[in-house]
């Protein structure tokens, strides 16, 4: 347990510092570069001249986003203990002719910038685990599904070539899918164990399966037995924290004692629609932050960390804009909240 007063650290989290607030939890974000967060995690001094814009279109409007630059990233360290980058997602790190891609160069970029004790979740491309793809329009079988010798070739072996030893984990991100356009739950796990099987031990997996119906006994039976990690994430289509708690037979399964929760979007709620409510990303929204459900949302990471300490695991609370309005702020509240709850048990 930190050395520090409770009151001294909820002065730190209150200057959206979260480093050192409980030994089983480690705060970080999805994504770090939002000008919005500037006053907050990045100093205005430093980059109120250095922001750039975008423009996204997203149901049928046209969002403006400000961003700061990469080398941002050490600023970001000086608040938090984990960063989730998922521009990976996208694409992977090397082209099918092996010469190094965008996101190779954006990823060297980061580790350039980052300090030597930082630590990184990683998203695998979804070439690699999404078992349809959108393309004009429609979605279509993806040929490279569970390729893991490509999957190898053009990602892991190059994004531990770049961050080495803080490269804490990967996660494996599969899209939504309606119960008859996928296989069984024990198919599922087939498939997925022999992709599996031919990776590498490490970094650790972390896997984010989208789908209700495949969240069932014999999928968690095998993520305890390979030592892969069960994604928590609060997310449009899946159920609530403590219901997955519940389904995985109340276990933590990553064999390097790591737990990752990420903190999406609001359940029921559109990508867009959350997106819209949120931007632009400066603070919370209370059509997001004051309601019942957000409210269970803190509860239930919180039980989680405390699990986490029960099973002598490491929680990673990552938390996202679309949750809240505002992510450092949203790991304010479950920070505090996290606080009370041991301040209540001394």
């Amino acid at each position: 347990m930190s050395t520090a007063s409770i009151d001294d650290r909820r002065t730190t989290v209150d200057a959206y510092d979260f480093r050192g607030i409980h030994p089983h939890v480690r705060f970080g974000t999805a994504s770090n570069r939002y000008g919005g967060w500037i006053g907050q995690i990045y100093p205005p001094e430093r980059y109120a001249d250095q922001v750039s814009t975008r423009s996204r279109k997203m149901g049928g409007e046209t969002f403006t986003e400000r961003r700061v630059p990469i080398e941002s990233v050490r600023d970001y360290f000086e608040h938090f203990e984990v960063l989730e980058l998922d521009f990976t997602f996208y694409r992977p790190l090397l082209e099918e002719n092996d010469e190094r891609g965008s996101n190779y160069h954006v990823l060297s970029n980061y580790a350039e910038h980052a300090p030597a004790d930082a630590s990184f979740l990683v998203k695998a491309p979804q070439k690699f685990f999404a078992r349809t793809l959108r393309r004009d329009g429609q979605f279509v079988d993806n040929p490279s599904f569970l390729d893991a010798e490509g999957y190898v070739s053009t990602f892991h072996e190059p994004a531990l070539d770049i961050l080495g030893d803080r490269l804490d984990g990967i996660i494996f991100q599969q899209e939504y899918q309606r119960v008859a356009d996928s296989p069984r739950p024990d198919e599922n796990v087939r498939q997925l164990d022999d992709f599996f099987a031919a990776l590498p031990d490490a970094p650790q997996p972390h896997i984010e399966l989208r789908s209700e119906h495949l969240l069932r006994g014999p999928y968690f039976d095998w993520l305890a037995e390979r030592g892969l990690g069960h994604v928590f994430s609060h997310w449009t289509w899946l159920p609530p924290l403590r219901r997955q708690w519940s389904m995985s037979g109340e276990r933590l399964t990553a064999a390097d004692g790591q737990v990752v929760t990420r903190l999406l979007t609001p359940r029921d709620t559109k990508y867009a629609e959350a997106y819209a409510t949120a931007h632009p990303f400066e603070e919370p929204v209370a059509e997001l932050s004051e309601t019942e459900q957000a409210h269970d949302m803190v509860l239930d990471v919180t039980a989680l960390a405390f699990r986490a300490k029960a099973q002598n695991a490491t929680l990673n609370v990552i938390a996202n804009n679309r949750a809240w309005g505002n992510a450092p702020d949203l790991n304010r509240t479950v920070a505090h909240r996290i606080l009370d709850h041991v301040e209540g048990s001394e």
